[in-house]
């Protein structure tokens, strides 16, 4: 199943006395339905209705913000981007309607496979986008492949037929003393992605694999100054 955005925490109006007219308050249920219905506006502005996965808006904003703890922790942050291979080529075959039923069956794989820390989005189109906080470039390498191969190894049913739909990869990890803004570093990985559909799709390319090295706040505060 895909993953669900993080409701909030607070508790029904019902169980929180009414400072006026206590347990018994005639506005209760209302305050209630109020505040289910500003849950549902929440999670609508930062959730893709037809795969469940988060918006290219909360991708964005995730961005920005891992960034900054990757900054603050000295620990790296990776970003996947993946594009399906010949999406339009699978709608004009088989129609748009069977064109939403694979970019749902991808964004299952996708949610499926991942950590409840990790961020799953749908980029745009046949494109999704996972930011993977405090994981290193060969960790991160090793989801994206894992996940072409699980594509690969869950074909779509579509009339009387079981249709493969593969996947492009593009990998990069973020050091903490990197000073690239988020747009800088979707780009390069964006990079990576090209080079993929360039080598033939249906495979992984990333930056050059290197044993990660963690740095402590002592040092990260010498070498930058306290951020």
């Amino acid at each position: 199943m895909t993953k669900s955005v993080a409701s909030g925490s607070e508790l029904p109006a019902s169980q929180s006395p009414c400072p006026v007219h206590g347990d018994s308050c005639p506005f209760a249920d209302e305050v209630v339905k109020l505040r289910q219905e500003v849950q549902a506006l929440n999670t609508m502005v930062r959730v893709d209705e037809l795969t469940g996965l988060y918006n290219y808006r909360h991708f964005l904003q995730s961005m920005d913000l891992e960034m900054e703890r990757s900054r603050r922790s000295g620990h790296p942050v990776s970003l996947i981007l993946l594009d399906i291979d010949h999406f339009k080529s699978f709608n004009d075959h088989w129609g748009h309607e069977v064109g939403n039923i694979a970019l749902a069956h991808v964004a299952r794989i996708i949610s499926n496979s991942l950590r409840r820390l990790d961020i799953p989005c749908r980029y745009g189109g046949e494109e999704f986008a996972i930011v993977l906080p405090d994981t290193s470039l060969h960790a991160a390498i090793k989801l994206a492949e894992r996940l072409r191969v699980r594509l690969v190894g869950s074909p779509l049913q579509v009339e009387d037929q079981s249709v493969v739909v593969t996947a492009s990869f593009g990998v990069d990890c973020l050091g903490s003393l990197e000073q690239i803004d988020a747009g800088a570093f979707v780009a390069r990985v964006d990079t990576w992605l090209y080079q993929a559909k360039d080598a033939g799709r249906n495979c992984v390319r990333h930056a050059p694999d290197r044993e990660e090295t963690h740095v402590s706040k002592d040092e990260r505060d010498l070498l930058l100054g306290d951020l």
